[in-house]
C-alpha cells in the first residue's frame, strides 16, 4: 500500500464551508486561522481572482481569500485528476499540516505560529524525534529558501508523518465518515 498526503483541498461544496474545515478549526483553537476556507466547486472555473470573488459573492455574499486563490491552480489540477480516476482517492489524501502536527504533538495544538522562530523550533523537534536529527537539515540543504521556506519543509514532514500513519492504518479522519461532494469526492481531512 502507498499513500500521498497533500495539503490541497479535495472535495468541494456547492455552498457553505466543508465540515472537515470547521472541525479542524475547532480542534486547533488558537491555530485555527491556519485553516482557510476551501473554494466552492463553481469557483474552479474562474480565471482571475476577481472572477473567483464574484462567483463566491453571488453564492454566499463573501469573497475568496488570497491564500485560497494562491493555490487555486493546484486545487483544479488535483480535482481533475481525482475526477478522471476516482480510485486515486484510495491513496491520495488531503491533510492539513497544523492538524497533523497537533496529532503528532499528543493531541495538543502547537504553541507557536509556524512562521515564528519558536514555532519552527517546536515543529522541528517533532520532525527530528521521528525522522532523525539530520532530517530537516538534509532537506533544507537541497532547496533555496525562496523555493521552499523552512515552514514549508516542516509542513511537508507533517504530511509525510501522516502518510506513514495512513499506510499503517493508524490515521484518523475529520469528519468520520466523510461526506461526498457533488462529484463523488470525499470531503475529509486525514491526520
Amino acid at each position: 500500500m502507498h499513500a500521498l498526503a497533500i495539503d490541497i483541498p479535495i472535495g468541494l461544496t456547492t455552498s457553505g464551508p466543508r465540515d472537515c474545515d470547521l472541525q479542524a478549526r475547532k480542534a486547533l483553537g488558537k491555530r485555527r486561522s491556519s485553516v482557510f476556507p476551501a473554494p466552492l466547486r463553481a469557483m474552479l472555473r474562474a480565471r482571475t481572482y476577481r472572477e473567483a470573488c464574484n462567483i463566491r459573492y453571488e453564492i454566499e455574499r463573501k469573497k475568496i481569500s488570497k491564500q485560497t486563490w494562491g493555490i487555486m491552480r493546484k486545487i483544479v489540477e488535483v480535482d481533475a485528476a481525482l475526477r478522471r480516476d476516482r480510485s486515486r482517492q484510495d491513496w491520495v489524501h488531503e491533510v492539513h499540516p497544523e492538524r497533523c502536527f497537533m496529532a503528532w504533538n499528543g493531541g495538543e495544538p502547537m504553541a507557536h505560529n509556524k512562521k515564528t522562530k519558536d514555532g519552527r523550533a517546536e515543529r522541528r523537534t517533532l520532525v527530528e524525534s521521528h525522522f532523525g536529527p539530520d532530517a530537516f537539515t538534509s532537506v533544507r540543504s537541497q532547496f533555496l529558501k525562496k523555493v521552499a521556506a523552512d515552514d514549508d519543509i516542516l509542513d511537508a514532514f507533517a504530511a509525510l508523518w501522516t502518510a506513514e500513519r495512513i499506510v499503517a492504518g493508524r490515521a484518523l479522519t475529520l469528519p468520520y465518515p466523510p461526506p461526498l461532494d457533488s462529484e463523488g469526492l470525499r470531503m475529509e481531512m486525514v491526520y
